[in-house]
């Protein structure tokens, strides 16, 4: 039981941490088009994140996939760049328009995933079992999520539906954000 909660507090920090940023900025583009109303909307994609992210720790960890780590590093500013870069295009931002972003967060999970299977592969001592690091790594970053987006959704509620801050504007404002941060990490990270 002590390994569950010491992969809780792991997965917790993967998201609730400055050295996180790459992937509260992630959260951060995904979530920008919500509303505080649309939280089950967000609570599903958050985790069809964690389930991608989960996926492919788990092949990775246990050595059935491996990717050049300095790849992943640069993929991962890349899938906040598009998400940041799609926010711009979305129109009416209706749930039945917001279906791709399920599509786009369980994808892009699958290459987050790759990207912490290292340090978890060292954490894990030879020949432990997966199941309960991995659930309780995957518990964590859950709830760190859902950290990350409650902060988002109620500034997005005092904004928009308080203050009346035009809803395109926040999402604007967030998603280039992220698109400035990501493609600086982008040139950072550029595999050479």
């Amino acid at each position: 039981m002590s390994d569950l909660f010491f992969y809780f507090d792991t997965g917790w920090h993967h998201i609730i941490s400055w050295n996180a940023l790459d992937h509260i900025l992630f959260i951060i583009a995904l979530a920008a088009i919500y509303l505080l109303t649309n939280w089950k909307q967000v609570l599903v994609l958050v985790t069809a994140f964690t389930i991608g992210h989960s996926l492919t720790l788990a092949l990775s960890v246990n050595d059935v996939i491996r990717f050049n780590e300095k790849w992943v590093e640069f993929l991962i500013p890349c899938t906040i760049l598009a998400t940041a870069i799609f926010n711009f295009f979305i129109k009416g931002y209706q749930p039945k328009s917001l279906r791709i972003n399920y599509f786009l967060a369980l994808f892009f999970g699958l290459i987050h995933g790759m990207g912490f299977a290292n340090s978890i592969r060292f954490m894990l001592a030879k020949n432990q079992a997966i199941g309960w690091p991995l659930l309780g790594f995957n518990i964590g970053l859950e709830a760190g999520q859902i950290a990350v987006v409650t902060v988002i959704l109620l500034i997005s509620y005092l904004l928009v539906n308080k203050i009346k801050t035009p809803r395109k504007w926040w999402i604007w404002t967030l998603s280039g954000a992220a698109i400035i941060i990501s493609a600086n990490m982008l040139i950072e990270r550029w595999p050479h």
